[in-house]
């Protein structure tokens, strides 16, 4: 049942999937909901969650917007609306599926909610920075494995490995592979970056998502990010203390013409006063998006001595 009389009282006045978007749309105005795990407006996220509610796809037949909710299919809406509205919880963890680089993943509270604009660099095969189909992909710091199982639907005949220094997200991550039928293809690592990957791994690209949230805005995150695990987020004083690492250790996990491709989302210019001298090219993006460098295994090598 709803958690509140109000909202008893509100199921017997809605009936129609419209009434449930309209209500919904209004009540994220009237709690000035924050929109920033799949979607960025009031209006697309009660599209979302009324749809997503009732296992609706967003293509469906709009004349079916005015068919009849039933009994239990309002109580399963309104309680994802007072979640959303009044606990902050992201509309991914209430619903259990977030879309990624147009794909569906399972998500729950042990792995972040998926929205790395990198998402639009696998739809693109990641061109023109990789030109050709590489043998063996990693995805570093896989949490959902969302990178790197759409990575491997773009490069078909590449190897993929997932890997996270958390059991609970590689959990999730696992059952994505299942659900994606991608266990020929894609392998699971529990590691801390590079700690426990196979030694003689030489990746072709080199994909990550590393936490890289400064401590500053850690605290001013909105509440929705402190339902995600903080251990995905947070990377020290200036959020950089995990990519410090990567950038150290990738060039002995690389090939030669291998490439590194990571995002540190606001903490670019943290990175760029760091290492002024490191070329880091910043990939630009059709849809919006920023903080996401490449360099060349060549480039890492050279650069050593300044992540040493």
């Amino acid at each position: 049942m709803p958690q509140t009389k109000a909202l008893t009282d509100v199921a017997q006045q809605l009936f129609t999937i419209r009434d449930y978007i309209r209500w919904s749309f209004s009540q994220f105005n009237h709690h000035n909901v924050y929109f920033g795990h799949g979607t960025d407006n009031a209006w697309d996220e009660a599209v979302h969650l009324v749809l997503g509610s009732l296992h609706l796809p967003w293509d469906f037949d709009p004349s079916m917007l005015d068919a009849r909710v039933t009994r239990d299919e309002a109580i399963t809406i309104l309680s994802h609306v007072e979640k959303r509205c009044l606990d902050r919880v992201p509309l991914a963890y209430l619903l259990g599926e977030a879309w990624f680089a147009g794909l569906p993943f399972n998500v729950d509270h042990r792995v972040l909610v998926p929205r790395s604009p990198i998402g639009q660099l696998i739809q693109n095969h990641y061109e023109p920075w990789v030109n050709e189909e590489p043998t063996r992909v990693l995805d570093l710091c896989s949490g959902s494995g969302c990178i790197g199982i759409a990575t491997a639907y773009a490069f078909p005949y590449a190897r993929v490995d997932l890997a996270d220094i958390s059991e609970d997200a590689l959990c999730v991550a696992r059952s994505n592979v299942e659900r994606h039928d991608l266990a020929d293809q894609v392998t699971v690592y529990q590691s801390d970056l590079f700690d426990d990957l196979p030694k003689e791994a030489a990746y072709d690209l080199i994909v990550s998502n590393p936490p890289y949230v400064d401590e500053e805005d850690l605290e001013a995150m909105a509440r929705e990010y402190h339902h995600e695990p903080a251990l995905g987020l947070g990377s020290g004083l200036d959020g950089l203390d995990i990519t410090r690492r990567i950038l150290r250790d990738a060039p002995r996990y690389l090939s030669d013409k291998g490439v590194l491709i990571c995002e540190v989302g606001n903490s670019e210019f943290a990175l760029q006063d760091a290492f002024p001298e490191v070329p880091f090219l910043w990939l630009e993006f059709e849809m919006g998006g920023q903080g996401v460098f490449m360099l060349t295994a060549e480039q890492l090598k050279e650069y050593a001595g300044h992540f040493a």
